[in-house]
């Protein structure tokens, strides 16, 4: 029994941790391209790259940014999840073979 509520555990931490990874790299980098746009010459390009990343979570988000953003954190997050089991089966098939 302990050695499920650990896997359980690890599921949720790595759902969670998968979730809000995107999160906060797609955040982060919108939130530091304003600050980048301060230098001199560089303003029209950060409005560039923050018009092109809104295009392309606008694409996964039927035209909403957010909404794109949520669909690239549950993927990325489902895809954690399938590691974390895949990396359990093979603790417990190499367990097993030890």
């Amino acid at each position: 029994m302990t050695i499920f509520t650990n896997f359980l555990r690890s599921l949720l931490l790595t759902i969670i941790f998968s979730f809000v990874a995107p999160m906060l790299l797609v955040g982060g980098g919108l939130f530091l391209l304003p600050l980048i746009g301060y230098f001199p010459g560089l303003q029209e390009l950060t409005e560039a790259i923050a018009t092109q990343i809104m295009h392309f979570l606008a694409a996964f988000g039927s035209g909403t940014p957010l909404r794109g953003l949520f669909v690239i954190s549950l993927t990325c997050s489902f895809v954690g999840a399938l590691f974390d089991t895949y990396v359990y089966y093979r603790c417990q098939i190499l367990r097993i073979d030890s």
